[in-house]
């Protein structure tokens, strides 16, 4: 089975964080994250070329923001919130409040 890297807990970087939240889609797919424990990738109601969304997705899964489970053919994503709020308490509903 495939697996994805994810940036430890200490590794994730304020900067990252920054860059992946800065851009509306990337934001926008954050906050249908939300209130969810997991959500299908191919679920996203995001109007862009497959292609464009893995890109959004990877920046995301990098950056420390997202967690992506492969599960067969489907892959599943969650907020990593508990893993941003005990590095930097507060960011994460900031953004989302200041969209």
């Amino acid at each position: 089975m495939r697996t994805l890297s994810h940036p430890a807990r200490s590794d994730i970087e304020l900067t990252a964080v920054f860059h992946a939240l800065s851009d509306p889609t990337r934001l926008s797919i954050v906050r249908g994250l939300v209130g969810v424990d997991e959500q299908s990738c191919g679920a996203l109601d995001i109007p862009l070329s497959k292609s464009t969304l893995s890109h959004h997705l990877k920046v995301l899964r990098d950056a420390g923001v997202t967690h992506t489970r492969i599960e067969g053919t489907h892959r599943y994503m969650s907020l990593r919130r508990e893993d941003l709020d005990a590095r930097f308490p507060g960011l994460l509903d900031v953004a989302l409040k200041a969209a």
